[in-house]
């Protein structure tokens, strides 16, 4: 990833983290309590994502995600229709995974975002949620939702 590169989308943050590799394997980070997007800690989970299994769309009210793709690749969108934001309409894709874009996506409440695998193996995606999950905290959308300017199966054909 670009250290320089810049999301089109206000609040959302792309931070490249450290790999330290060797001829064992790898440690790698996510998130620490000294980082300056550290807002607080909820919970911490893995979610795996199947070869053509697409995961959107939702979006959490007070909820802050803190994403890295550390096994497999996977495609993220996020989508802004905030009123009164600086970025509404606006639409992020972004490709995650090792080696090339390990990254932290840092997702603040208000945004929608869903996420489809690429390629022919499961992506395992890493969220480090300064809530708790509550499910009345969140909103859900079909993957297929005209709201969003986004059509997860145009991509597919293209290599997800």
């Amino acid at each position: 990833m670009d250290k320089n590169m810049k999301p089109s989308i206000a609040g959302l943050i792309m931070t490249p983290l450290k790999q330290i590799g060797d001829e064992r394997g790898a440690v790698l980070h996510l998130l620490r309590s000294d980082d300056a997007n550290f807002k607080g800690f909820g919970e911490c989970y893995c979610s795996e994502t199947l070869p053509g299994a697409v995961k959107a769309w939702k979006r959490h009210k007070v909820q802050t995600q803190n994403l890295a793709v550390p096994s497999g690749q996977l495609r993220l969108v996020v989508f802004d229709d905030r009123e009164g934001s600086p970025s509404k309409g606006k639409l992020e894709v972004v490709d995650l995974g090792r080696p090339d874009n390990y990254v932290r996506v840092s997702i603040p409440p208000g945004l929608w975002y869903g996420f489809s695998t690429r390629g022919e193996v499961p992506a395992l995606i890493v969220n480090c949620a300064d809530q708790p999950h509550d499910p009345d905290e969140s909103e859900r959308l079909p993957e297929n939702d005209p709201h969003i300017p986004y059509r997860w199966r145009d991509h597919k054909r293209g290599g997800l």
